[in-house]
């Protein structure tokens, strides 16, 4: 059972402070400028002994209609106070009691949704005439806090105690059973390696779908969700939080990470783009699959090259979705061009997979999903030692490195897969620095044609082999 805390409240009274607070990491952007906060974000959250999943929701807006963007923001804080086991109604204590507050307090008191008052900006003198004021909502005693600093945890932890009880929020007393540990002789390499692939098999997948503003990502997520789980509209810029949702497809679990737009740096002057775009690239960083929606008028255009590059260079897993196929009148055509620009532009990673797709009619998921699949295995593959120096060995043979500049064969020794995500091979030789970069394009191109691993990156680093002599 998850006990799940709504943050709600009127724009700019620090919702988003909160939830920061909350989680224990800055995962919200927060800013002066009122509204910034769009759609709603979910984290793990917690206080002492209290584990709950925290929701911080849009600013709190009187538009029911559903058409503006504000009416569509409403409808997701609607969502979320309904999904929520108890809500925390945020004021501006030194605002004091606004007519927005008050009608808000009247509309919460309808719903069946317990709520918890709670008066921000309490932190020092200046808040304390608006404590007071609060007295008049009718939500009950307000909670004195300050989300910017971190005061009134306690009484926060108080109010909740109730909720937390009845809905399993508590974190049980930790259990030692040190008798079922078996002995360090009795573990063996093969059962720890399983023992880990198993663990790592069960892990979530972190999806990150990453684009252009206004190509159609939120859709696309709102689609593989089955739910209109993002702000959608026809205006571009809607996303600025990079929003995670769990997802199982498959019987595997998933994480998708709806980013906002990426535009041209030299384009970016407002400041919660700047954040919103911070925001995005860290979102790339974290993920294992990066899955680049293009529009298909205007497909691998100048910032959707750019775009690929810093996930190939970040070693990130690629995916590449045409988005809007069912409005290209020439797919033909359409599918040339995109060959034409990865083959001439996007060299790094030969074979990256593409799909076409129509989110706004949820055509071509599947085929979404498997390529998304396909590529995390490649992403995680592993080349047996033995395997990869009998392939040098037949590599060397067939084409020789170069002569060293004092007319020497370099020998190459031995090559190994030092890592895996993205699959990073190390090759040894006693003159590393001497090896032409043209011979190791050479090696990398042949490991991604004899190994199957078309479309990932590939790290590759020659090293020299330490002389156990040298010091005599």
């Amino acid at each position: 059972m998850t006990f799940k805390v709504a943050i709600v409240g009127r724009p700019n009274v620090g919702k988003s402070t909160l939830f920061n607070r909350l989680v224990g990491r800055k995962l919200a952007i927060v800013h002066d400028r009122p509204g910034v906060t769009r759609d709603r974000r979910e984290g793990d959250g917690g206080i002492a002994d209290m584990s709950f999943t925290i929701i911080d929701t849009a600013g709190l807006e009187d538009d029911l209609h559903g058409v503006s963007i504000e009416g569509r923001m409403r409808k997701q804080t609607d969502r979320a106070i309904g999904e929520a086991d108890v809500a925390l109604f945020l004021i501006d204590a030194r605002a004091g009691v606004t007519p927005l507050d008050s009608h808000f307090a009247d509309y919460l008191r309808k719903s069946p949704t317990p709520v918890i008052l709670v008066a921000n900006k309490c932190e020092g003198k200046a808040g304390a005439p608006g404590l007071y004021e609060s007295f008049q909502l009718g939500l009950g005693e307000p909670v004195p806090f300050s989300a910017e600093h971190g005061e009134g945890l306690d009484g926060l932890y108080e109010a909740l105690m109730p909720y937390a009880r009845a809905h399993g929020g508590l974190k049980p007393e930790p259990k030692e059973d040190w008798g079922q540990l078996p002995a360090d002789d009795e573990i063996e390499d093969g059962d720890l390696r399983a023992a880990l692939e198993q663990a790592e098999a069960e892990r979530p997948v972190s999806i990150a779908v990453v684009g252009r503003p206004n190509v159609g990502k939120s859709t696309l997520v709102n689609a593989l969700l089955g739910d209109d789980r993002m702000l959608t509209g026809p205006e571009a810029g809607l996303t600025r939080d990079a929003i995670t949702t769990e997802w199982t497809y498959g019987g595997r679990v998933y994480r998708l990470v709806d980013t906002a737009g990426l535009r041209r740096r030299a384009n970016i002057s407002d400041q919660v783009e700047k954040l919103s775009t911070a925001n995005s690239i860290e979102a790339i960083r974290m993920a294992h699959v990066v899955v680049l929606v293009m529009d298909a008028d205007a497909i691998l255009d100048k910032q959707d090259l750019t775009i690929a590059r810093m996930v190939v260079e970040e070693g990130r897993a690629l995916v590449l979705a045409v988005n809007k196929w069912d409005q290209v009148a020439n797919r033909e055509e359409s599918l040339l061009r995109l060959k034409d620009r990865l083959e001439t532009s996007l060299t790094q990673v030969r074979g990256v997979p593409t799909v076409t797709l129509s989110a706004l009619n949820s055509r071509g998921l599947d085929k979404l999903m498997s390529a998304v699949g396909d590529i995390y295995a490649l992403w995680n593959k592993r080349v047996p030692t033995a395997q990869l120096n009998r392939w040098l060995a037949e590599m060397t043979e067939r084409h020789p490195p170069p002569a060293t500049t004092g007319g020497h064969r370099m020998k190459l020794r031995y090559m190994t897969q030092v890592r895996t995500r993205p699959p990073s091979f190390a090759l040894f030789s006693q003159r590393a620095d001497e090896l032409p970069e043209s011979y190791s394009r050479f090696l990398v191109n042949g490991l991604r044609n004899d190994f199957g691993l078309l479309g990932v990156p590939i790290r590759f680093g020659v090293r020299k082999r330490k002389n156990p002599y040298a010091e005599e």
